[in-house]
């Protein structure tokens, strides 16, 4: 029971508590004359909440994780067709960080059921019915060696484990401790890479599977948790808006690949390469200036639940300087469901905006009921939601 409590609470703090309102988007990798450069950025899950752990299945195909109705399934991109489908509908729980399995039309994934149980399932890809992989492993991260061998990042006390399992002899072993959640395939080798997280700076390491032997690759940027590989032995880390690059076979130290300049962006985290090499997916967390612009748009609009769903639980709004109007999600309800409803010719126009980290101001002109005002709206983020606003009004 113990161990099932930590499970939870560790999984709970890596995979959605710090990722509140992110978005997978999807980038074309051009190489010209040996230049690679990565263009068309552009936001394929486009949903509210939780977005993340996106993996190709194929050159044309992307998984992943995303909220809806209260619970996470596992979504499926065409690139080709740019339409999403879903795999997995689980009423008892959430599932996560879905990979292809070698040699079969199926997928895997963490299940985080309602119970609390964490298990490494395989789900069709035809009804999403599922089968549980590895009993009693509480696995957070994996990825495939082949068909029968899965290299885990395994929930410990205080920090996650490197496991081998092979799924012929129901066989694991605990390979070393401390890991990150990083895991791919080596390109052309017989070995996985993992970050090693034993030593300052932190380090990344590759496994060969089948021996157990481990060396160290290089260095990791900046103790970031996400890299891919590109078949050319390149590795790619992310800063913020920035990609960076090394490889370790000609390089020593990491340098700028890319910064990503596109103002609804913020924070790069999970990174996937395509098999064909012709795409990146990446992660981002939605900017505080884009949270505040999905809250613009659902107040013109007026729909009441999406413009409440931008606001966090316990939300103050204030008059300017510091008088509180009210407190929490629930009492702004009370204050603009029947507004929304009574007010057909509602709108605000921003007349100037300026950002300041998780700050933004917006110079408003507001329509109500044929009447015009302007205001000054003063919104912090926090979190992926809005934490407090203070009005200012003539």
């Amino acid at each position: 029971m113990k161990t099932t409590c930590i499970a939870v609470l560790f999984f709970t703090i890596l995979s959605v508590a710090a990722q509140t309102n992110t978005e997978v988007y999807l980038l074309d990798v051009k190489t010209v004359d040996g230049k690679t450069e990565i263009l068309n950025p552009r936001n394929i899950s486009n949903n509210e909440g939780y977005d993340n752990q996106p993996s190709f299945y194929d050159g044309e195909t992307i998984l992943f994780s995303s909220t809806r109705n209260g619970q996470t399934d596992i979504a499926r991109y065409d690139i080709p067709s740019d339409s999403v489908s879903w795999i997995t509908d689980t009423a008892s729980g959430s599932e996560y960080s879905p990979l292809k399995i070698p040699g079969k039309n199926s997928i895997s994934a963490i299940r985080l059921d309602t119970t609390g149980l964490q298990r490494l399932y395989e789900y069709s890809i035809w009804d999403g019915s599922s089968t549980e992989l590895l009993k009693d492993l509480p696995v957070a991260y994996h990825v495939w060696y082949s068909k029968d061998i899965v290299v885990s990042s395994v929930l410990g006390d205080t920090h996650m484990n490197l496991v081998v399992s092979n799924l012929a002899d129901a066989k694991n072993r605990i390979i070393e401790q401390n890991v990150g959640r990083s895991l791919h395939k080596i390109p052309d080798t017989d070995l996985i890479s993992f970050i090693s997280k034993e030593n300052t700076p932190w380090e990344i390491r590759s496994l060969n599977p089948t021996t157990g032997e481990i060396k160290k690759i290089t260095d990791m940027y900046e103790n970031t948790d996400d890299m891919c590989w590109f078949s050319d032995g390149t590795i790619i880390a992310a800063d913020n808006q920035i990609l960076v690059e090394i490889h370790p076979e000609n390089q020593k130290e990491w340098k700028r690949f890319l910064r990503l300049e596109k103002r609804e962006i913020n924070n790069i985290s999970r990174i996937a390469i395509s098999p064909n090499q012709k795409y990146l997916a990446l992660v981002f967390e939605q900017s505080a200036e884009a949270i505040v612009q999905n809250q613009l748009n659902a107040y013109n609009n007026r729909k009441i639940d999406e413009f409440l769903n931008t606001y966090s639980e316990d939300v103050q709004v204030f008059n300017f300087p510091n008088e509180l109007r009210f407190k929490g999600r629930a009492n702004m309800r009370e204050q603009y469901a029947d507004f929304f409803r009574n007010t057909p010719d509602l709108h605000c126009e921003i007349k100037n905006r300026i950002v300041i980290g998780n700050k933004v101001i917006d110079e408003e002109y507001i329509t109500t009921n044929g009447t015009n005002f302007s205001a000054v709206a003063i919104y912090e983020v926090e979190n992926g939601k809005i934490a407090k606003v203070t009005f200012m009004r003539e």
